[in-house]
């Protein structure tokens, strides 16, 4: 289980272009991050989530949506 202010540093450090948004690319650039997401979220493939959370096409994940995602598989501490 995360706290939120892991999950920010984890987001942080996978925004690689400090857009704000972490894209397809960043995750597959850092699959053992990754698969921390993975346990977290109870998704199994970054395709997966984006799919379900991204609230745009842009094939990227906000921090809020990455929270939510978090949250939904309780494990937000």
């Amino acid at each position: 289980m995360a706290t939120e202010q892991e999950l920010q540093s984890l987001f942080d450090t996978l925004d690689g272009d400090k857009d704000g948004k972490v894209s397809l690319n960043e995750l597959f650039l850092s699959p053992g991050l990754s698969a921390i997401i993975s346990s977290e979220t109870g998704i199994s493939s970054s395709q997966a989530l984006l799919g379900q959370y991204a609230s745009n096409e842009d094939g990227s994940i906000t921090f809020d949506e990455l929270k939510q995602a978090v949250e939904k598989a309780n494990n937000l501490t």
